[in-house]
């Protein structure tokens, strides 16, 4: 995957990534040479047991958090030759994120929550866009309450539409279920399975739930920081 061709094709991609960090008992490795490459729209499952390393991959491949070797491409940046100010553009301009915990503006409504990165990134009528998306999740009549007047699955709701609303070129979710019932949990999947298949989003979903990852198009295996499977590979 060394080829450039590959690297600019894809909308993302991680080539010999690998991630160190020093620790009392000396340094640890929590990522090892990691390398694959992500097409445009694809949903791609990265599974693997706790302390596999899922989430800070995820880190990483958002530019939250840089490599200690290796690079890593997002839409056609190359965020390991960034600065902070530089990822933090790509990541306005590219991502989005869903976590577990919701991560909402308590002070904001949901309509004005789905609104901020539309407002921050200077899209041209942010509150009709936000009320399409808010009508796409289901809460059409509950734009106005406050995240602490909703349920965990209708903040989870809001949580995607803020996510979608600014078309992601990718959205990583980290465990978007983890919160919820598993009944509320399958709706919410559902329901981002199919914003994603209207859009032209890549969706990166980080699980530990086999079914779930078996709904992607690919899975993508890691244990103890290294990756040991990538279902497009076997395919």
């Amino acid at each position: 995957m060394s080829n450039d061709s590959v690297i600019r094709d894809a909308v993302l991609a991680a080539e010999h990534v690998s991630k160190q960090v020093i620790s009392p008992e000396g340094t640890l490795t929590i990522l090892s040479e990691v390398t694959f490459s992500v097409a445009k729209g694809e949903t791609v499952a990265v599974v693997g047991a706790s302390g596999a390393g899922k989430s800070t991959l995820l880190a990483l491949l958002a530019g939250l958090d840089l490599p200690s070797s290796g690079s890593i491409w997002l839409d056609g940046n190359n965020l390991t030759e960034l600065d902070e100010d530089g990822r933090a553009e790509v990541r306005a301009a590219s991502v989005g994120f869903v976590f577990q915990s919701f991560h909402l503006v308590p002070s904001l409504n949901a309509l004005e929550n789905v609104m901020l990165p539309l407002e921050l990134a200077g899209t041209e009528s942010p509150r009709q866009r936000a009320l399409e998306i808010i009508r796409q999740v289901g809460l059409e009549d509950r734009w106005s309450h406050y995240p602490s007047q909703l349920s965990g699955g209708e903040k989870q709701r809001v949580a995607i539409a803020r996510a979608f609303a600014a078309e992601p070129a990718v959205l990583f979710a980290d465990e978007p279920t983890g919160n919820l019932d598993s009944r509320t949990g399958d709706n919410i999947m559902q329901l981002m399975f199919e914003l994603n298949r209207n859009s032209s989003t890549t969706l990166i979903l980080v699980t530990h739930d086999r079914e779930l990852a078996a709904r992607c198009d690919r899975e993508i295996s890691l244990d103890a920081g290294k990756m040991v499977g990538d279902s497009k590979e076997a395919a």
